[in-house]
C-alpha cells in the first residue's frame, strides 16, 4: 500500500508551500488507527487533519461510523472523466455507498485516491442498480437527473433522506433503460443559453442540496479544511 503514488494535495491559497505533516516529533502515540510508515516519514495525503497518520483501514472505519444517508450512481459506458471528479465530490460529502453502472472498469483520475475511502459498487445495468437499492433496509429511492419534460425542480422537491442519485454521462445523460427503473427524476433550475451543465457540477449540486437538508453541521464532523 505505502509503494503507491500518493495523490497531491490540494494547496489552499493561504496555506503553506508544503501541506500535510513531516515525521513525527517525540514519542509515537498509542493505537492501532497509526500508520507506522507514515509516523516514520510523514503524511502528505489528501486528508484532513484529524486522520494524519493513521491507516487508511482506520479512516474508512471512521467514516462508517457517520456516512450519510444518500448514494451516488454513475452511469459508465464511456469511460467519462467526470467519474472520478464525482467520486471525490461523493467522498468529500460522506456519500454511503458510490455505485459505478455499465463497465467495471472507470476514469479514476478526477478521484485523487478518494475512492479508496468510499464503499464503491459495481452494478451490470440499471435494473440490478434499482433492485440492489429497493432490497435494503429501510430502501433507497433511486432519483435520476434528466431535464426532459416531467422532471421535478430540485430546488422546490422535498429531498427523501435515504435516496440514491443517478447521472448519466456526458453530453447522452440517462440513458433510456435507466430511466425505466427510477423511481423520479429531477432538474437543475438553468437560466442561460446552454442546455445542460457539466454532469459533475450537477452531481455536486445535488449532494450539497441533499447535505443543506440532512447534514448535521453543528459539530466537528463537518470538516473546515
Amino acid at each position: 500500500m505505502h509503494d503507491e503514488e500518493r495523490a497531491p494535495y490540494d494547496p489552499m491559497p493561504h496555506g503553506p508551500p508544503e501541506v500535510g505533516l513531516g515525521p513525527w516529533e517525540g514519542p509515537w502515540p498509542e493505537g492501532e488507527q497509526w500508520d507506522p510508515v507514515l509516523l516514520r516519514e510523514g503524511d502528505r495525503r489528501n486528508v484532513v487533519d484529524r486522520y494524519r497518520y493513521w491507516t487508511m483501514e482506520a479512516i474508512v472505519a471512521d467514516l462508517d461510523t457517520r456516512r450519510h444517508g444518500f448514494h451516488v450512481a454513475i452511469e459508465n459506458w464511456q469511460h467519462d472523466f467526470n467519474i472520478g471528479t464525482i467520486v471525490r465530490t461523493a467522498n468529500a460529502f460522506l456519500a454511503a455507498e458510490v455505485h459505478i453502472v455499465g463497465n467495471r472498469r472507470w476514469n479514476r483520475r478526477g478521484a485523487m485516491v478518494t475512492d479508496r475511502y468510499q464503499h464503491v459498487r459495481h452494478h451490470a445495468d440499471a435494473a440490478a442498480l434499482a433492485a440492489y437499492l429497493h432490497s435494503l433496509d429501510p430502501p433507497v429511492r433511486l432519483l435520476g437527473i434528466d431535464n426532459l419534460p416531467g422532471s421535478l425542480h430540485l430546488e422546490t422537491m422535498d429531498l427523501p433522506e435515504r435516496v440514491c442519485f443517478l447521472f448519466g454521462q456526458e453530453g447522452p445523460g440517462l440513458s433510456e433503460s435507466a430511466r425505466e427503473v427510477c423511481d423520479g427524476t429531477f432538474s437543475i433550475a438553468q437560466f442561460g443559453s446552454t442546455r445542460s451543465i457539466n454532469a459533475s457540477s450537477a452531481a455536486a449540486i445535488a449532494m450539497h442540496s441533499w447535505v443543506r437538508a440532512y447534514a448535521d453541521l453543528s459539530g466537528e464532523d463537518a470538516w473546515r479544511g
